[in-house]
């Protein structure tokens, strides 16, 4: 995959850069985006660059300002002079209760979980089928099972898997589109008692919570090794759907 290109959404901590990382070892070009996390994005640009001088960039831009998409587009083209893989990882995710729902809870959930993917996904196809690029979408498996609390953002993530299937359909031969839907990987940064993790686990199938790297080395899978493959989505999750 020497050579080859890929621009990364929400790549600067957590899934986002664990796929960075992967990627790079397998010798790809990044550019890496971010909308706020500028310390975390420079220092992995740094760490990466480190190892190979000059195969990574970074990029700021608000996925929910339509206007900017394609500037990210132009920058990696800029840069790497064309683009095999986007990767639509960034993603906004917090508790919506019902009766307490603003619109700038929706704006700012359906903007960065489906309406950002989508637009980007749009620049940045024309690119893509020039190589036979494909586009891998973050989704969640509560696109299928809404998380209790969480309306609004289940809701962004179902509209984000038929993302996947639409896409698939309207953009190939020529692009490939697949996404992949984790599970318990990482504890969201809101506070959850060790009581709640544990019931958590024990309605999941390994009884363990998943890393980064296990997100990370799907979508390598579907990038490198899966060339039949489209308008699929992959449950990395221990088995959690297994169960109610």
């Amino acid at each position: 995959m020497t050579a080859k290109t890929a621009l990364i959404t929400g790549a600067a901590q957590r899934i986002g850069a664990a796929i960075a990382r992967l990627l790079h070892t397998e010798g790809m070009q990044l550019l890496l985006h971010y909308r706020r996390s500028a310390g975390a994005a420079e220092a992995l640009r740094d760490e990466l660059n480190g190892l190979r001088p000059d195969s990574v960039a970074l990029a700021q831009a608000d996925l929910c300002r339509v206007e900017q998409l394609p500037g990210l587009v132009d920058q990696v083209q800029a840069r790497f002079g064309g683009l095999d893989l986007l990767v639509n990882n960034a993603s906004s995710f917090y508790a919506t209760p019902i009766g307490g729902v603003d619109e700038a809870s929706w704006d700012d959930l359906m903007g960065s979980n489906l309406k950002g993917p989508f637009f980007l996904s749009q620049a940045a196809a024309p690119l893509l089928a020039e190589r036979q690029g494909c586009i891998i979408n973050l989704v969640d498996i509560h696109a299928e099972r809404p998380k209790a609390g969480f309306a609004v953002y289940s809701m962004a993530k179902a509209g984000n898997a038929m993302l996947v299937k639409a896409l698939a359909r309207e953009l190939g031969p020529q692009v490939r589109v697949n996404g992949i839907a984790p599970g318990i990987i990482l504890w969201p940064d809101q506070t959850m008692s060790p009581a709640d993790k544990e019931a958590l686990l024990q309605r999941t199938a390994l009884q363990r919570a998943g890393v980064e790297q296990d997100i990370a080395r799907t979508l390598l899978f579907l990038l490198r090794d899966a060339p039949y493959i489209t308008g699929q989505i992959i449950a990395v999750d221990g088995g959690r759907t297994l169960q109610q």
